[in-house]
């Protein structure tokens, strides 16, 4: 599990610069809120899976799916944001559905990670009583 752990935390990291790098050209000129969006987008998402990756680490149980979680948070985010970025800076879309699909994927990954999250509380419990 840690060369996964590592890899989604480098994978998230890029994904973190990337929003930070869309903000700036937003900024600068192209105004684009498409871009706006895909900057916020991408550095929640990237922020929430790397939480999400420290989350798996220390979790009691089902830790990987913690991990399965991030993952799917963050291949959803950044497939929608590069559909929403490709849509502002080329004026065309990566490919059919392209947003559609990861806006589906960030909210798996989004209800996945609650789902963990009450598994653990759920056998905490159970733990203490």
């Amino acid at each position: 599990m840690a060369r996964s752990a590592y890899a989604l935390t480098a994978l998230a990291s890029c994904a973190g610069a990337a929003g930070v790098m869309e903000s700036a050209i937003a900024a600068r000129g192209h105004g684009q809120p498409l871009l706006f969006t895909s900057a916020h987008f991408l550095l929640i998402n990237a922020a929430a899976s790397i939480a999400l990756n420290a989350f798996g680490t220390n979790a009691p149980s089902g830790r990987h799916w913690f991990l399965v979680a991030a993952f799917i948070l963050l291949g959803g985010a950044i497939l929608f944001c590069a559909d929403l970025s490709v849509r502002a800076l080329a004026g065309h879309r990566l490919f059919p559905f392209a947003a559609p699909i990861g806006g589906t994927l960030m909210i798996i990954g989004w209800v996945m990670a609650a789902v963990c999250a009450l598994c653990c509380l759920i056998g905490w419990r159970q733990q203490r009583s």
